[in-house]
């Protein structure tokens, strides 16, 4: 009777445990929340790419947003200039049982994040360190093919040479002979990775210039550009003001976005364009963010 009693006991405990334990998994699960914070049309991807990264990283600033430009990721050429939204892939240290875990050949979380890509696309790949590799002219020989919008790491390339022929854009730290494998192994395709100090989510816009590269986080996009493209369209009127009457140009800059007082200098400036707190969120009381 005592030993029945018991498996009764020990049986209910193992119930028990076993329910605790599928809802703090559950938990765990649901705690994670989504890896893409919004959706970017085609239109106004077109619409950020116009606009220089220094554009972007001010219009973020002003919305009091982190810092937005992927330290360390420069061109691989002077001409090279991206946009697209972000499909992600991690890289982990390595390690013998993660190499044995992680799927082999074509199904490896490289190749995976690579067929995601295409023009309006940009594979970001979060190194472990930077000067590993993520890859050279054979891996990289698919990217072309994809004809993908570009190319961003925190980490290295090598082949460089081919990689340029091949024609995408391609920002990195920097670029090496040693072989990625020895030091990392891709791990994860599309989630939320961190590259040169930024949180980058999938479907976030990713641009690069000659200055650098940029995140935009999808869910501000839209008031974003709105906020850069008309920090652009003053920094263009000053410049044309300073060209025709040559001076300091303290009198009109640097200027905050939503701070600019209409009876100041570049508030009369403005007006004389036609620019106004009526049809601009420059101004004092007109900022909309």
């Amino acid at each position: 009777m005592f030993s029945a009693a018991l498996r009764r006991t020990t049986a209910s405990l193992s119930t028990s445990s076993s329910n605790i334990a599928t809802k703090s998994i559950c938990s765990r699960f649901f705690a994670t929340g989504p890896q893409q914070g919004g959706e970017i049309s085609d239109e106004l991807l077109d619409k950020l790419g116009n606009l220089s990264t220094q554009a972007l990283v001010d219009g973020l600033w002003v919305m009091g947003w982190p810092n937005a430009q992927i330290d360390g990721s420069r061109a691989l050429h002077s001409s090279h200039k991206c946009v697209g939204r972000a499909v992600t892939l991690q890289f982990v240290p390595a390690r013998p049982d993660i190499a044995q875990d992680k799927p082999a050949g074509g199904e490896s979380p490289e190749y995976e994040a690579f067929e995601k890509c295409g023009p309006n696309e940009v594979l970001v790949m979060a190194s472990v360190g930077k000067w590993d590799s993520v890859g050279g002219d054979i891996k990289f020989l698919r990217l072309k093919q994809r004809n993908i919008g570009g190319l961003v790491t925190d980490g290295s390339v090598r082949d460089t040479d081919e990689i340029i022929n091949y024609g995408f854009p391609c920002f990195s730290y920097s670029t090496t002979a040693r072989q990625g494998p020895a030091y990392m192994q891709p791990w994860k395709c599309n989630d939320i990775v961190s590259v040169g100090g930024v949180a980058v989510r999938p479907g976030d816009a990713i641009v690069g210039d000659q200055d650098g590269v940029v995140c935009v986080p999808a869910k501000v996009a839209e008031k974003v550009y709105s906020i850069a493209h008309g920090r652009e369209e003053i920094e263009e009127i000053i410049k044309e003001e300073l060209t025709k009457n040559p001076g300091p140009p303290g009198k009109y800059y640097p200027f905050m976005s939503g701070k600019i007082k209409v009876d100041s200098p570049l508030g009369k400036l403005l007006a004389s364009k036609g620019i106004t707190p009526e049809n601009s969120n420059q101004f004092e009381g007109s900022a909309d963010w």
